[in-house]
């Protein structure tokens, strides 16, 4: 008869203590991931100045004293072996966010490589990666988008036949061209 009263006793501060390891539970599982939200170097929204623009949908840029790269989110430009695509849209990039000026990137992801996924603002406000779609210098990349916006301005300049899509080939899908 001792044995169960103790076994029940147990039981019951057994009971009485789940409600705490849950709350402990709740607390300390999302902890690792608010650390590394916490301790991350680049802020969700951050002011920058470019250092270089390495191709269309890539550049380096210093924000806070810290250098990182940036690769621009939603889209993909061709690569600089697409010739004359590549070059084209690169300097198209480099007319519109020249070494020295100020942007803002708007923070969606890291990539597997490190690199910042971002939309690019420059200093009047300017979205940076819909101004490369809707100058025909770069595709929508439906894998990594589903911002509407994108794909409109993209229909647009597929319909004017600008720049990339003036003709078919694999420099209209850069993703393509790098995987064949």
């Amino acid at each position: 008869m001792h044995i169960h009263r103790n076994l029940i006793g147990n039981l019951s501060w057994s009971r009485r203590r789940l409600p705490y390891f849950w709350l402990a539970a709740a607390v300390l599982l999302p902890l690792p991931w608010l650390v590394s939200l916490a301790t991350e170097r680049i802020a969700p929204n951050v002011a920058c100045t470019v250092n270089s623009v390495y191709d269309g949908d890539t550049m380096r840029a210093t924000c806070g004293g810290e250098k990182i790269k940036v690769r621009f989110y939603c889209i993909d430009a061709p690569e600089m072996a697409q010739k004359p695509w590549g070059k084209e849209s690169r300097d198209h990039l480099r007319g519109l966010a020249p070494q020295g000026s100020q942007i803002q990137i708007r923070r969606k992801d890291k990539d597997r490589y490190g690199r910042i996924v971002g939309e690019v603002l420059n200093s009047t406000g300017d979205n940076l990666n819909l101004r490369m779609v809707l100058s025909g210098r770069a595709a929508v990349y439906p894998k990594y988008c589903s911002d509407d916006r994108y794909f409109q301005v993209q229909g647009v300049e597929k319909a004017a036949r600008s720049a990339i899509w003036a003709r078919p080939g694999f420099h209209q899908t850069p993703w393509k061209y790098r995987h064949r």
